[in-house]
């Protein structure tokens, strides 16, 4: 933080060191382990003496003297702000994400690895006239694959879901009142931050009437 120890010997945690929006809660972890009542994992900012924030992550445990007496806290915090930016980025690249899924102009699905929708955005609810909400943890095949396409639909997802994508493949949709569409699909598979499959995002282009 940049205070030597002089600096810092004898001066108020909270009043001094603590931003005002959590010295109320800091100073409750603080108290209650003076009672015994110890803290783990307790999140709150800190600056340091040129002014720069850093995001700590803390247990509070209980000090106690040779008789059991509490005598104090003793605080051990590991600096976590790199990973909360990381995790502040992350974040916003998936909100950019969830964003131009849902302005795109193509139908855009998703499922999760038992087939259930998890994504659908407004094109596809624009052509097959289903708001998400309706198709929300719906089984994708069974609900807008007409009977004799969805063992080959099947095959397509669960193809991705291995890990081979699908580039134009024709997939053949029923939309909520009966029509039917045909949707040019490229399969993707769908990872997790850890690279791990967690599903199909499907987007498509309508060539019903080509």
């Amino acid at each position: 933080l940049g205070f030597s120890k002089e600096e810092v010997m004898g001066k108020n945690l909270v009043s001094n060191f603590i931003t005002k929006e959590f010295k109320s809660s800091v100073n409750e972890v603080l108290m209650a382990a003076l009672v015994g009542k110890e803290s783990s994992n307790f999140e709150f900012p800190i600056f340091t003496k040129s002014g720069e924030r850093k995001d700590i992550l803390l247990n509070a445990t209980t000090r106690r003297g040779p008789s059991g007496e509490v005598i104090g806290v003793i605080g051990v915090g590991q600096d976590i702000t790199a990973i909360r930016e990381i995790t502040s980025e992350q974040e916003r690249i998936a909100d950019d994400l969830q964003r131009l899924i849902e302005s795109a102009n193509a139908p855009i699905f998703g499922v999760d690895p038992t087939g259930k929708v998890t994504e659908w955005n407004r094109k596809a609810g624009e052509i097959l006239g289903y708001t998400k909400a309706e198709t929300l943890n719906q089984d994708f095949v069974e609900k807008f694959i007409q009977k004799e396409n969805q063992d080959s639909v099947r095959h397509v997802l669960q193809r991705a879901l291995e890990g081979q994508e699908t580039a134009n493949y024709e997939l053949p949709l029923i939309s909520k009142h009966g029509n039917r569409y045909t949707v040019l699909l490229n399969a993707t598979t769908r990872r997790d931050a850890k690279g791990d499959i967690i599903g199909v995002v499907g987007v498509g282009q309508d060539i019903t009437e080509l």
